[in-house]
């Protein structure tokens, strides 16, 4: 089974025209600004897409990014599973940006806060809403208790059910003119 291995911004920037670039952060975050020539594939998608990732594996090596390194280490174990081999860009996009290298943005793209932002503002809103709520109805606190109950077990499993529900939110997704998963995974087999 292939190891994950990192590249700094710096590293992958040099490189840059060796790999295919995967970006598997929200079809939105993506179309905010990405790696130049990254491919969207989102996290969740990624089971589906492992054919065509196999595909285009065995024609040169695979850069996945994600908005600061997460998502993309966890997207390099799921290929690792499949005996796919794959880098993943320390510090994502974020990193990259800091670097002084560009992203790519599709004209007229509007900026779409990372998805662990917006996990961070929906996490501690409940927690806030719940405790403010229990004041007069006491059995609110548990909706404090349930989330605080799923930061830990997102913690201890690397993985966001919140993320994952926040993906599918309207301001997420890509608007339409950047295309589909289904005209990404065809380009990955050609």
């Amino acid at each position: 089974m292939p190891s994950s291995a990192s590249l700094s911004p710096a590293q992958a920037a040099a490189r840059l025209e060796e790999f295919t670039v995967i970006d598997v952060r929200a079809p939105g975050e993506y179309a905010a600004g990405h790696v130049p020539g990254a491919l969207n594939i989102p996290l969740d998608k990624l089971p589906d897409a492992l054919p065509a990732l196999k595909s285009a594996s065995a024609r040169g090596s695979l850069l996945v990014v994600c908005a600061s390194g997460v998502r993309s280490t966890r997207a390099c174990e799921i290929l690792a599973g499949a005996d796919i081999e794959a880098v993943t860009l320390t510090g994502g996009t974020a990193a990259w940006e800091g670097d002084g290298r560009g992203l790519d943005r599709p004209e007229g793209a509007r900026t779409t806060w990372p998805m662990e932002r917006q996990v961070r503002l929906a996490a501690g809103s409940l927690v806030v809403a719940g405790l403010v709520a229990g004041i007069r109805f006491p059995a609110a606190r548990w909706l404090s208790a349930g989330v605080g109950s799923g930061l830990v077990y997102s913690a201890l499993s690397n993985t966001c059910g919140m993320a994952a529900v926040l993906a599918k939110l309207p301001h997420n997704r890509a608007p339409r003119s950047t295309g589909d998963l289904n005209a990404t995974l065809e380009a990955l087999q050609r």
